[in-house]
C-alpha cells in the first residue's frame, strides 16, 4: 500500500488507536430485531480484516479501544473478544474520555490515531497524533485529516490503518512471517 511520506511519518509513533464504532467498526447501519422478552435488541455486524488488524496490532504491542457515542453490548463482546484495551460507550462528547485514555497510558496526542467518520469524532481528529477518516465519512471530515482510507468504514478500514502503521514502524514483515507469508 502506498502513502504518502508524511502519513508513515505520523504513522511511525503511534502506540494506540482509537475509534468510533458506528461507521467505522460496522458500516454504520443499525439493524433491531425482537429479542427473547419481545423488546427490540440491536446487532451489528464486524468486518473480520479488521478484527485481524485490530490483533496485529495487540500482538505488535500497539493498544486499541472504542469511543462511541452509543451504547451496544454487541461492541462490548467484539472489544473483548479483539482484546481492545479500552471501551468507552456512550459518550458522544468524545474529549473527556479520550483524556481519560491519554492520562491512563501516560501519552500525548502525537502517539495516538483516530479513526472516525462523523462530527462527533472531530474534536479528537484534531488533536491526535495520526488522525484517520474511512472512506465514506463525512466530507467535512475527510478533507480535514491526515489521511482518508479506501475501504468505507465497517469494510476493512481498520485493517487499512492497521497495516499503514505496522508498516511504518516495521513491523509488518513480522505479520507475514507469522503466517508463512514470504
Amino acid at each position: 500500500m502506498q502513502v504518502s511520506a508524511a502519513v508513515k511519518a505520523k504513522a511511525s509513533g503511534i502506540k494506540l488507536v482509537l475509534m468510533d464504532v458506528d461507521g467505522v467498526l460496522t458500516d454504520g447501519k443499525l439493524y433491531y430485531i425482537p429479542g427473547p422478552d419481545g423488546k427490540p435488541a440491536e446487532f451489528k455486524g464486524f468486518n473480520s480484516q479488521d478484527g485481524a488488524g485490530l490483533h496485529f496490532l495487540n500482538w505488535s504491542g500497539i493498544k486499541s479501544g472504542v469511543i462511541s457515542g452509543r451504547e451496544s453490548i454487541a461492541v462490548t463482546e467484539r472489544a473483548r473478544i479483539l482484546n481492545m484495551t479500552y471501551v468507552y460507550q456512550g459518550f458522544l462528547d468524545k474529549v473527556a474520555s479520550y483524556e481519560e485514555i491519554l492520562a491512563k497510558e501516560g501519552l500525548t496526542d502525537e502517539s495516538v490515531a483516530f479513526i472516525g467518520d462523523d462530527f462527533p469524532d472531530y474534536p479528537l481528529l484534531k488533536r491526535c497524533g495520526f488522525s484517520v477518516a474511512v472512506g465514506d465519512a463525512r466530507d467535512e471530515l475527510k478533507s480535514r485529516v491526515d489521511y482518508v482510507t479506501r475501504a468505507n468504514g465497517g469494510q476493512g478500514a481498520v485493517r487499512e490503518v492497521a497495516e499503514i502503521i505496522l508498516q511504518s514502524q516495521g513491523l509488518w514483515q513480522k505479520m507475514l512471517d507469522k503466517y508463512g507469508i514470504a
